[in-house]
């Protein structure tokens, strides 16, 4: 059920072991939360991702299907938040380069401690840290998390980094740039000394601004719509699962398809839902702690406004890539590869918004929801009001008003024994129902945790039994076995 990449990768790991296996998807498209759009039609046409749209490098099991399928010479690198110099960046005063910023954000940091640390001295570079690191928070954190974030930094992590030796991790010919990347790496136990909310909130930070981050060149729905070709059985577009009774001996499913509802038999059913969707339809048979995890897991709203442009106009101010910090509604503004056919167009990801900031745009309509993001970010890039340069525009909110998703799952400010509780039963199984998806992982909100929690429904069936382990092909390393 779902033929996102966690059903995608079940399927195709149970077929290896010998299963027939049918795929049930409510939409109309294979992916998920994997979703590349394209303004136009053909293998040249601008492409712009709705949904994931990066790999880290250290991400083995999703490299490693990539693999598989034939697709690592399509690998690219993803030039992301605070990697291009000429993109902008949204301080106190005013829109700045990237490269421009190191100045105005140390002086607003210092202005803010102050207020909240009166008294307070601190060296230059133990400010320049926390400038960058306040800056990254803005960027990133969804809003009901920032600020206390910020205060989680002034008070908490500011001190520990007073304590070692910054000047390694620095750099610029001011000194006024610092490779945090470096430093935690170097000094793991700053981790140590903060909060849970800080603490799992870094992991995030320091991934997402990570300079070994990969994308796939025309498009990430590549991936799971190479694994949907390798499948034997059917991937059953257009049938939404509204009803499951898991049983001791089966699992019936019923599905609404073409204005008729059947029912299902199956000896085993792997839910690749994610859970907010799963809610919504008729449950039986699962226990109380299963239908509270269900309940329990918290899912934070996406939303990404895209434009197609008649050209990359941002190229003339030197950005090849990466991504400004807008703020305002539109947050995040990223500026994809123009790798398409020349002559049509480029794309460009206007707005890239999480939690309540993401919902409320999400309730718009698309509309009116274009039309704020295009009147907002024509105050960093004018060229986007002239007429002609917007050809069209695309969005999609992962959030409550979405059928499908919602969001992904989070653990922001849970302990490292929380977050493995909350996963244990998010994935543990009732009878010969299985469950799936990123928010069953240890990597939420990745394309890695979708295989991950895939694997392991797959070795959980081998471990009932009720398939056989499937050997390692010739010369390929088996992704199951890495578990």
């Amino acid at each position: 059920m779902g033929a996102g990449m966690a059903g995608l990768v079940a399927a195709y790991e149970l077929e290896r072991r010998g299963c027939r296996v049918e795929v049930l998807e409510g939409s109309h498209r294979v992916g998920g939360r994997v979703h590349t759009h394209r303004f136009g039609p053909g293998p040249g046409a601008p492409a712009v991702e709705l949904g994931a749209m990066r790999i880290p490098t250290h991400h083995r099991r999703t490299l490693e299907y990539i693999r598989l399928l034939g697709l690592e010479g399509e690998l690219r690198p993803f030039t992301t938040l605070l990697s291009e110099e000429n993109a902008y960046l949204r301080t106190a005063g005013g829109f700045v380069r990237i490269r421009d910023a190191a100045r105005p954000l140390c002086e607003g940091f210092r202005r803010e401690l102050e207020i909240h640390r009166p008294g307070l001295r601190q060296a230059h570079e133990v400010t320049v840290v926390g400038a960058w690191l306040t800056a990254v928070v803005d960027a990133i954190a969804p809003p009901d998390l920032r600020e206390a974030l910020r205060d989680d930094l002034r008070r908490q992590l500011l001190d520990l980094v007073a304590c070692v030796d910054l000047l390694p991790h620095l750099r610029g010919a001011a000194g006024d740039r610092v490779d945090l990347h470096a430093l935690f790496a170097a000094h793991p136990a700053l981790r140590a000394g903060c909060s849970r909310r800080l603490n799992s909130f870094l992991d995030d930070i320091l991934t997402e601004t990570s300079p070994a981050l990969l994308r796939l060149h025309g498009g990430m729905d590549r991936l799971p719509r190479a694994l949907a070709a390798r499948l034997a059985g059917p991937v059953r577009l257009g049938h939404r699962v509204v009803g499951l009774r898991s049983r001791r001996d089966e699992v019936l499913v019923r599905v609404r398809a073409g204005g008729r509802t059947t029912v299902r038999r199956a000896d085993f059913a792997v839910c690749a839902l994610p859970f907010p969707a799963l809610r919504r339809i008729h449950l039986s048979g699962l226990d109380a702690d299963k239908l509270a995890v269900l309940d329990a897991v918290h899912y934070c709203p996406a939303t990404k406004v895209a434009f197609h442009c008649r050209e990359p106009f941002w190229r003339a101010y030197g950005i090849e890539g990466g991504a400004s910090y807008t703020g305002g509604s539109i947050r995040q503004t990223y500026y994809p590869a123009v790798d398409g056919t020349p002559g049509r167009g480029a794309a460009l990801l206007a707005s890239y918004t999480i939690g309540e900031e993401a919902a409320r745009l999400g309730r718009l309509s698309p509309r009116r929801r274009h039309r704020l993001v295009l009147e907002e970010l024509g105050a960093v890039h004018p060229e986007l009001l002239r007429p002609g340069m917007v050809l069209g525009a695309v969005s999609t909110a992962w959030g409550d008003g979405s059928r499908w998703s919602v969001g992904c799952a989070t653990r922001w400010g849970k302990s490292p024994e929380e977050c493995e509780a909350e996963r244990a039963r998010a994935a543990r199984p009732v009878n010969r129902l299985f469950f799936a998806g990123e928010h069953c992982s240890t990597a939420p909100a990745w394309i890695e945790g979708a295989v991950e929690s895939a694997l392991e429904a797959v070795e959980r069936l081998v471990a009932h039994g009720a398939v056989h382990r499937a050997p390692a092909a010739h010369g390929h390393h088996d992704p199951a076995g890495a578990l």
